[in-house]
This record gives structure tokens, sequence and C-alpha cells, in this order.
């Protein structure tokens, strides 16, 4: 069976890319059409197998935009294929592209032998992917709308899924929902997710941050809403107030190779391999360029996403990466003036009930692109990384599944996390006021009692029963069970009927 396109180019060229998601095949079909994980391509209209040109402009009409792939073939095809194919349509939009590509991937100038005319065609098609304004090439106008550049470049598609997200219109429901609570209650509501942020966010790291930790991350939290842009100097400064080894403490981004371990001994325990040093701070300059502009011209969630995982997988630091690139997501819904009033969406706390699918999610990249490094055991403590692959997997990367993520856990953070939260409280507050109505219990046992009847159910355990016995009269165990019980089955009953209602 032939391949053709990207999945062409790709074996024809032994390109390093991840595999495709649909790879192009010739069969016996009558028109181009999806079957399955394949792109059925019918033979009349398949290019030669010899002819890396044609895949490259079928690719480009049929499979949208591949910028690893097209990195590293255009340069191998030769100019005069390309000037041949434009004199043959000088306005043709796919070999426009190609050629546009062809010379900012090879730093050669091709020959036109007339001006291209009419108007500007978008590099990525909008209906396909999500965008972002860009740069025009008059030459052979093009408009590149990647999120990034031609140096670093994340690419977005607007699936079913995404788009639907993004309807929801999260931040401003966040903004809204924040809002409409009492003065106390919407205060209480944010402390509860600065510390339910801060915690969760380590124990993603499986740490248990110390009291000081706690509050020096919760610091840092809040300080995001100065819309301090990204820099060096300022992500070195957050990783410093994250890490209480000192050792750990970064100076300036990493001089050395980095790798993340299973637990599992040598080589085959590697997980994931970033960017050499010198290739990783190259891309940082381009991703902090990305993050500080790049808010200003989309959705401050999808910028969210991309930056956050696009840190990452760069991993600019020997320690504290994961934790900085959550903490990422809540700075960048900050500079994009996307929370008011310090307001914090606890996506952390969303990613800690969703932990097997945020690793899934991290897996999508960091597992093909293991497979590009040579990992060997020297001796204990000591192995060899040899990159074999392409710096394009690194410099251009697909961030679909990290956006969706991302949108569905500000989801989550606004309509579970916190909602439940502010539910919580408003029980608490109502339990501890019917129970000082009719007795006299000291002010730390109540609220350690309430919250604790809360947590279980609407149940007072024996041990906690025991425990209080000298300094709560035991009909006040009762009391509290009865309060709470008939709280929860009333809400209960009612969430029921409101679903019934929405049938």
């Amino acid at each position: 069976m032939n391949s053709a396109g990207y999945a062409c180019l790709q074996d024809a060229l032994q390109l390093s890319a991840f595999p495709l998601r649909q790879p192009a095949r010739v069969q016996p079909v009558t028109r181009l059409e999806r079957i399955g994980d394949t792109l059925a391509v019918p033979p009349a209209i398949a290019p030669a197998p010899d002819d890396l040109l044609g895949h490259v402009l079928f690719a480009l009409k049929h499979e949208g935009i591949n910028l690893t792939i097209l990195a590293q073939a255009l340069p191998r095809i030769p100019a005069q294929a390309l000037e041949a194919e434009l004199r043959k349509a000088p306005n043709g939009i796919y070999i426009r592209k190609a050629c546009f590509l062809y010379e900012a991937f090879s730093g050669e100038e091709l020959t036109q032998h007339s001006p291209v005319k009419g108007g500007f065609i978008p590099l990525f098609d909008p209906e396909q992917y999500l965008t972002m304004p860009g740069e025009r090439n008059s030459r052979w106008r093009i408009e590149f709308n990647g999120i990034g550049t031609l140096a670093y470049c994340a690419t977005v598609e607007r699936t079913p899924q995404i788009m639907v997200l993004l309807q929801h219109d999260i931040l401003a429901r966040a903004q809204q929902f924040i809002q409409n609570l009492p003065s106390g209650m919407m205060d209480r509501a944010i402390n509860w997710a600065y510390l339910s942020e801060t915690q969760d966010s380590f124990a993603i790291e499986k740490e248990s941050p110390s009291e000081d930790k706690s509050r020096r991350f919760i610091q840092l939290l809040r300080q995001a809403h100065e819309r301090i842009p990204l820099s060096e100097d300022y992500l070195v400064t957050l990783q410093n107030a994250t890490i209480s080894n000192p050792y750990d403490m970064a100076a300036a981004f990493r001089h050395e190779q980095n790798h993340l371990a299973s637990g599992l001994h040598g080589a085959a325990g590697v997980t994931y391999v970033p960017p050499a040093p010198d290739l990783c701070r190259e891309l940082m300059e381009q991703l902090m360029a990305l993050g500080n502009d790049a808010v200003k011209r989309i959705d401050p969630l999808i910028a969210a996403g991309i930056i956050s995982f696009g840190f990452v997988f760069l991993h600019p630091f020997m320690d504290g990466n994961g934790r900085l690139s959550r903490f990422l997501i809540h700075q960048t819904l900050c500079r994009a003036g996307a929370l008011e009033n310090g307001l914090l969406l606890p996506v952390s706390v969303a990613m800690k009930r969703e932990e097997r699918l945020y690793l899934e999610t991290l897996q999508e990249f960091s597992r093909p692109a293991r497979e590009f490094w040579d990992v060997r055991w020297i001796d204990q403590g000591n192995m060899s990384f040899n990159f074999t692959g392409h710096p394009a997997i690194y410099r251009f990367w697909d961030a679909t599944a990290g956006v969706r993520f991302t949108l569905e856990m500000a989801k989550r953070a606004l309509e579970v996390e916190l909602r439940e939260e502010t539910v919580f409280l408003q029980n608490y507050d109502k339990i501890v006021k019917a129970v000082d109505e009719r007795y006299d219990v000291r002010g730390s046992d109540l609220a350690n009692l309430v919250m604790m009847c809360l947590s279980q159910n609407g149940t007072v355990s024996k041990h906690r029963r025991k425990q209080y016995k000298y300094s709560v009269q035991e009909e006040v165990f009762d009391y509290i069970e009865q309060v709470t019980q008939t709280m929860l089955r009333d809400q209960k009953e009612e969430k029921e009927g409101t679903k019934i209602a929405d049938l």
C-alpha cells in the first residue's frame, strides 16, 4: 500500500516526526475519504511515489499544516522543482505556501518569473485551526497566522470538544460567579482556592509542602495579578521560590541535560528527555515572547494551555518545572486581565482529581519524543543522552491535547471545585448558626465537628464523639448530624428535581 502526502515524505526521507494520526494511503476508492485512522486516496489523484513536491502540495491541500515535516522536507526538494511548478501556477495557493515555507526553512530565495497577484492567503486554515493574527509576507502574499513564529509554533486544531468548551465562556462565568457571592463568602472561597491550588500542585509532584513553602507559593499566586511579563530572571525567581533544596535553585535556564524517570533502573526508566540545553534556551526565548504577546491576541485559556504545556515540555530547570507549568496557567490568565478581584481558578485541584488524564495528555508528547533519544546507562547515576531526531519536533508541536485539557480543567475548577467549596461554606455557616442558637459550644470545637460532619456526609464518627466527649454534650453530636443530614437531603432532592426539569 503506497503512502501519500506527509506519510510519503516521512517514509521516503526518513524524517523525524511524531506518528501521524491519520496518514494518507492510496486505496481502491473513487474519492478522497477518511476511513478509520486513514485518509484514503484514490490512485488517480495520488502523486507519483518519487514526486516529493507533489506530495508536499497534496499534503498542504488535503492534510493541513505539519511544520515538523515541512521544515525537514522542503529544504531537500530542489529549488528548480518549486520554480517550475510556480511557472505553471504563479498564483496557486499551495505552491505559494510551499515557496514561502521553503524560503523560511532553507534560507534560500527562489526565482519569481512574475509577481504573485491576488489577496493574502492564511498559512493555517482558520476553519481547521485556532489561529493568531500574524505577519504578512508580500512576496508570496501569505499571512503567517500560526500561534508563534516559524522558529517556534504551536498548532491547535478546532476540534468539536475545544469549540464546545470555548462556547462555555468559562472565564466570564467565573468572574460572574465570584462577583455574585456575598463579600465575606467571596473572600473565603478565594482563600480556599489559593490554599487548595498550592496543596494539590505539590501533591501532583508527590510532595507535601511545609507551611513556609505553602505560604511562599500562595504569595506567588497572588503576585501573578501584578501581570509581570515573562523573562528568564522572573522565571528563575519563581523557580527559586518553589524549591526548598538550595542545590536545586537555578541561576538561569539549565546548562545540562535533564530527563524524567519512572523509577526503573537504567535507560529503561527514562520516560522523557527534553531538548538539549542550547535548544531549550533558544526555544524558551520564543515561548516567553509568545506568552507575552499571545495573551493580547488569542483566548486567554488557549494561551494558558500552550504556555503551560510548552514550558513543561521544554523543562528549562532541573527541578520545579511541573509546579511552575501549572502556575503559568494562572499567571497567563492574570496577564490577560481575565481574572479580577484576586480570583483564582483552582486548576491544580481539578488536575489532581483527573491525574490519569493529565498524565495521558503529557504522554501524547513525551512518549513519541522519547523515541528520538538514544539513552545509555554508564554507571550508577550516570547516563549518556544522544539526540537522534530533528529540533523540529520540539520547535513545532501539536498543542491540541494540552489546550483541550486546560479548558476542561478550567471548566471543572469553576463548575465543580469552586461551586462545591462555596456550597460547603454556606452549609457550614447554616449548621453552625443552627447549633449556636440551641447549644453553648466552644467555637473551635463546633467548627471542627461541623467540618468533619459535612466531610463524612452527615455523620460524626464514634472516634470524634469520644475525642470531644469532655467538652461537648452528647445531644450536640446528634443535633449536628440531624441538621446536616436534613440539609444534604434537601439539596440532593432539589438537584435531582432540577435535572428532571431540564429533561
